[in-house]
Parts: C-alpha cells; structure tokens; sequence
C-alpha cells in the first residue's frame, strides 16, 4: 500500500523585510514612536504577527533594523559623495552635505526611533561606535582637524535641534546655517 504525504497548498510566503520596515517607518511618521506596535506593523504590512516577530523578534528588534537600515543608506550616500576620497575631512565633508540635504520629516521621525532606544545600553553604545566611525582618522592635532571636528559637531548638533523640533528652521535658515558649518571645513574637500 502506498503512502500518501501531504502536499501542501498555496506557495510558501516570504516576508518582504524592507516592505515591514518601510511600513513601520510609515507608522512612526504618522503616529508617533507610540504607535509602533507588532500588531500595527502586521496590519500595515499585510503580514501577521508572527511573520513580523518571526522577523524581527519584538519592537526592540524591529527599530533596531529601522535604525540600522536608516544608518546604512545614509553611510552609503556619504561614500557616494566623497567621489572615491577616502581621508577623515573628506569624509566629514560629505557627511555634513548629506545631513544638509536631508528632509526634516526623515530626521524627525529618525530621532523618534533614536530617542526611543537610548535607555538601552546595547544600542546606545552601537550609537556611539556609529559616531565614533565617523570622524575616525581625523587628525585633530591640526587647525583642519580640529576645524573638520568642530563642523562635524555642529552638524550633529543642527541636526538633532531640527529633529527634535526645538528649533523651527526655515529652508533658507537652515542652507544659511550649513554655508557657517562647511565655511569651517578646507575650501577643497
């Protein structure tokens, strides 16, 4: 006598994982940190939640990823721009025309995601490794370095002002604010 097996119906389902995270990124922009939840995201997604969970384990797990991604793009735009540069002020250069380029509603939902990790120490010292990165190999013993350092705080320093929104900047303040940062970097980076 044969044996049957079982076969299955339908195709197995594969999780887009860019999809839950653009989903989510959607749900922080329009609700707030406070509107991130498994259910939410499942919904949004068109998976369940056990898929997104599957994923990404719990909320934790799933801004992690978010912030991981985010930090990959933009780390992807600032080696585009540095044109095969590879020193620490080229690096900072790009680094602070990325930043100025970038779109206020993106870096509040940003420092949304951030705000909401940092009483974890895990990912608050990838944070810091992640900035730490980012000026590696300046050579702060020269006016340039100190210069280049100097910009790259105050970049951060805009950036987060903006996205925290306690300071409403206009277009023009905030390009007017930027042309002050890169006048402190070298004129050929």
């Amino acid at each position: 006598m044969e044996s049957k097996k079982l076969q299955k119906t339908g195709r197995p389902r594969s999780i887009d994982r860019d999809h839950v995270l653009d989903m989510a990124e959607k749900i922080v922009t329009e609700g707030g940190i406070v509107a991130l939840t498994m259910d939410a995201v499942a919904q949004a997604s068109g998976v369940t939640k056990g898929g997104v969970q599957y994923c990404f384990g719990n909320k934790d797990g799933l801004l992690k990823a978010m912030i991981e991604r985010w930090g990959d793009r933009f780390d992807d735009q600032v080696t585009a721009r540095k044109q095969n540069k590879n020193d620490a002020i080229s690096h900072i250069a790009a680094h602070i025309g990325i930043t100025r380029q970038s779109n206020a509603e993106d870096d509040s939902r940003f420092a949304a995601m951030m705000a909401s990790l940092i009483p974890n120490t895990e990912y608050l010292n990838e944070t810091r490794a992640w900035y730490r990165k980012q000026w590696d190999g300046l050579d702060v013993t020269t006016p340039e370095g100190r210069k280049a350092r100097l910009a790259f705080i105050a970049n951060e320093g805009a950036f987060l002002l903006r996205s925290f929104n306690f300071f409403e900047l206009t277009q023009e303040e905030w390009q007017s604010i930027f042309n002050d940062i890169e006048g402190l970097l070298p004129k050929n980076t």
